[in-house]
């Protein structure tokens, strides 16, 4: 949730002429302080959703959330600051900036999650619209097409056709020094991305539930978010295209940060399809009538 909103605010901002697309430094310290600014949306979903799913350790759901993928961008930044210092790159970030980063971490992202998540433990827990029995039915034989590597084949696969040309463009400014000015069209592409990943992940929630297969959290999660993987993907396809040197660190540094640029879009992407399922759900049972 809380790269889905940096990622709608930072595209408004840029579509709107606050963000000189010129200036890279200022859209990439957008997006930053974005994040760090929104650590209480994170806190209050994940504790709206935790509790709604009946979770007990509270504290560690909290802990993981705002220590997870922050912990991770930053180990992974660290390595690829140390080995573009080593190839004395100019793209390389000063030890101070380092500290920046965690001061802006530790001391404003972690409090807001937490600020976020007391505030959304103190409310109820999303209801639903029946009553679900705690002994579990037994789940019977899926088909083929139900597997989970037909799922993630199929599920990302839309989505990623829906963007992969404003990709493109997107590695090409970050890559080759291109600048990118059409944010107006990269906003309604990413409008058809978000409708695209729900879509495809309800769907595949309707047939497994038709399936009597009701583990459909984790699924939807998967499903959705394998738009990363052919993100991922795409970007060796697009590495051949480069005419950079073809040292050991090159290929450290490109695939380094593509594969963090592609964990944060199966994130986001994972959360709009728990989003869509819980909604497609609540909304179908909901018309069920029981007399």
């Amino acid at each position: 949730a809380q790269l889905l909103c940096m990622a709608i605010f930072t595209i408004l901002f840029a579509a709107m002429g606050f963000l000189s697309p010129a200036n890279r430094g200022a859209l990439l310290m957008a997006q930053l302080l974005l994040y760090v600014l929104l650590g209480s949306v994170a806190g209050y979903v994940t504790a709206r959703l935790y509790k709604t799913f009946k979770g007990k350790s509270w504290q560690k759901a909290t802990t993981l959330v705002a220590l997870g993928f922050p912990g991770v961008a930053f180990v992974i930044f660290f390595v690829m600051n140390v080995i573009a210092l080593t190839q004395g790159s100019s793209d390389a970030v000063p030890f101070t900036t380092m500290l920046i980063l965690l001061v802006l971490w530790f001391g404003i992202s972690t409090p807001l999650v937490f600020f976020g998540a007391y505030f959304g433990y103190k409310q109820e827990a999303i209801e639903f619209p029946v009553n679900t029995s705690n002994i579990p039915r037994e789940i019977p034989d899926q088909p083929w097409f139900m597997g989970i590597p037909f799922t993630l084949l199929v599920g990302g696969i839309l989505p990623f056709g829906a963007c992969f040309v404003e990709l493109y463009f997107i590695l090409s400014s970050v890559w080759m020094d291109q600048y990118y000015y059409v944010f107006g069209f990269l906003l309604l592409v990413f409008i058809i991305l978000v409708v695209t990943c729900a879509e495809i992940t309800v769907l595949f929630c309707y047939f497994q539930l038709c399936g009597e297969n009701y583990h459909w959290w984790w699924r939807s999660f998967c499903t959705a978010g394998s738009t990363a993987l052919y993100v991922f993907f795409y970007s060796f396809v697009y590495f051949k295209q480069l005419e950079a040197s073809k040292t050991a660190a090159t290929y450290v540094l490109y695939f380094g940060y593509m594969g963090l640029a592609s964990l944060a879009l199966f994130l986001m992407t994972g959360y709009l399809g728990v989003a869509s399922s819980l909604w497609f759900n609540k909304t179908i049972f909901a018309s069920i009538k029981i007399d």
